[in-house]
């Protein structure tokens, strides 16, 4: 399949994929469940019903390290009543009054929700214990701009257990490490306009060295959370959310908008809950229960498509009308499997296929899982982009065609059992397993066995399956994924809608 970096090579700069937004939480180990923490008072001889006494000193000394922070700084401490007010603005607006290129350059403040635990005697058992609560108290927001990973904020509650939260942008990181090799480039926001040389940026960013981040972050906490010296612990670093975009970068605004509305457009009738499936290497399950759909919408920035399934999405969109952006974004990246080596309780361990775990070590391989979800995506829009070829492979596959003197009729988009049956074959589980006549017999119950092979026989002479050697599995062809997108593409948002215009006019 021809790509759209290859079919526009004289529009376009170059193409590059890296981590954008990445969210960490750092807890720690022994006071971060109720459980935890209630030991943790029975061992140092304090009182559950004390929890309250035991930490409001620690709160103290939150407060006093941030004002202490703010003045060796020179920044100011600026509190936030209202949640709708970006936070980015607002440092925004600090950098450019202080002019402040490295360090810490801006503290916000403001009351939100955060975990914390309540004192609880259960009469039943006579036990007093830590229950695990939801209350409001005062959270810091440390901005500074580290050498490595350039602009950071590090959110930090006054309150036990201390769960903090840390953010990076992975394009500001790439930056960082372009300007120490030497190698030339513009950003708009956090997109990469052009760079001098895209190969080598790609090469870069597949290396982040998690090992760097991992000292980045206990020094994070060491300096704007030291409290946590109190319980002679260091944090454990998870990642909370992480998104991962390849951008594809046009040479002119004109060169992207002249095909970006017809992207859309398709995208928006043809993604279905199979392709979605497909694009982030999963299976589709009949008692899947979670959310799943498509979300257009229009936003300053220009309109943007978005995939949905449950706690993952992929999106596409133009950024400042010449940057093609898909970006697959994860709330939970064990959603996602590898092999790795996995420890059972009884001592054992295997090699096999499981979630992701979730911490930050985790970024590397969650990476090349995201770079796929994105080329897959890329290949669809490529093929729904590709009008001519498309159009002319269809026309191929719906006229007769004669071999060993036995005729097979076409493919017809508008008889009903062959809609059926290209839609089957195009499921989302297919695609990345391959699929078996029994597999075929499930979807089409009303067809006997012989007649599944003579289908199977019709869509190879037609080129639009091939055989795996040696097996019983077929897979769709590019020929035929590229003809089943086009084919309803033509019938969805040509044929039908000029019937339907035809119809009430």
């Amino acid at each position: 399949m021809e790509l759209l970096t290859e079919r526009y090579t004289k529009e376009i700069k170059g193409m590059l994929s890296c981590y954008d937004r990445v969210v960490i939480t750092g807890t720690i180990p022994g006071i971060c469940y109720a459980d935890g923490m209630t030991s943790y008072l029975y061992d140092k001889g304090i009182r559950i019903f004390d929890y309250p006494k035991f930490a409001e000193p620690l709160k103290d000394q939150i407060n006093e390290n941030a004002k202490k922070l703010a003045k060796d700084n020179n920044v100011e401490i600026e509190f936030v009543r209202k949640s709708h007010i970006r936070k980015e603005d607002l440092v925004k607006k600090a950098i450019e009054k202080n002019g402040k290129t490295t360090g810490l350059v801006h503290i916000i403040s403001a009351m939100e929700a955060c975990p914390t635990y309540k004192p609880y005697h259960n009469k039943s058992t006579g036990k007093t214990y830590l229950k695990g609560d939801q209350s409001k108290c005062l959270h810091y927001y440390f901005y500074f701009i580290d050498e490595t990973l350039g602009l950071v904020y590090c959110r930090v509650p006054t309150w036990c257990p201390f769960r903090l939260q840390i953010y990076f942008n992975g394009h500001n990181w790439l930056a960082s490490e372009l300007k120490k090799q030497g190698i030339k480039y513009t950003m708009l926001d956090n997109s990469f306009d052009s760079i001098e040389d895209f190969n080598k940026a790609q090469e870069i960013s597949d290396n982040l060295q998690v090992e760097t981040l991992h000292k980045i972050l206990d020094m994070t906490a060491e300096i704007y959370c030291p409290v946590y010296k109190e319980f002679d612990q260091i944090y454990h670093w998870s990642v909370m959310q992480a998104e991962y975009a390849t951008d594809i970068v046009f040479k002119k605004q004109e060169d992207l908008q002249s095909i970006y509305e017809r992207l859309i457009s398709t995208a928006i009738h043809t993604v279905k809950p199979d392709n979605i499936a497909t694009f982030l290497g999963q299976k589709l399950h009949g008692n899947y229960q979670g959310e799943m759909g498509n979300n257009y919408n229009i936003r300053v920035e220009g309109s943007r498509i978005k995939h949905t399934m449950g706690q993952v999405s992929i999106k596409m969109y133009d950024k400042f009308s010449k940057i093609l952006r898909i970006e697959t974004t994860t709330n939970n990246i064990s959603y996602f499997k590898h092999y790795r080596s996995v420890e059972h309780r009884d001592g054992t361990t295997t090699y096999e296929q499981a979630g992701l775990k979730k911490n930050i070590y985790s970024l590397s391989p969650l990476m090349q899982i995201l770079k796929s979800s994105n080329r897959r995506y890329l290949e669809f829009i490529s093929a729904i982009e590709d009008d001519k070829a498309g159009t002319d492979n269809l026309s191929k596959i719906s006229q007769k065609k004669v071999e060993n003197n036995r005729s097979y009729k076409g493919f017809n988009f508008f008889d009903k059992l062959d809609t059926a049956l290209l839609l089957t074959i195009a499921r989302g589980e297919f695609n990345i397993n391959g699929f078996r006549s029994k597999n075929l017999k499930k979807h089409l119950p009303e067809k006997s066995s012989s007649q599944i092979s003579r289908i199977l026989k019709r869509l190879h002479i037609f080129g639009l399956i091939k055989k795996i050697r040696n097996s019983y599995k077929y897979y769709l062809t590019e020929l035929g994924k590229k003809m089943i997108l086009t084919g309803l593409k033509i019938k969805n948002l040509v044929i039908i809608p000029e019937l339907n215009f035809m119809r009430t006019n």
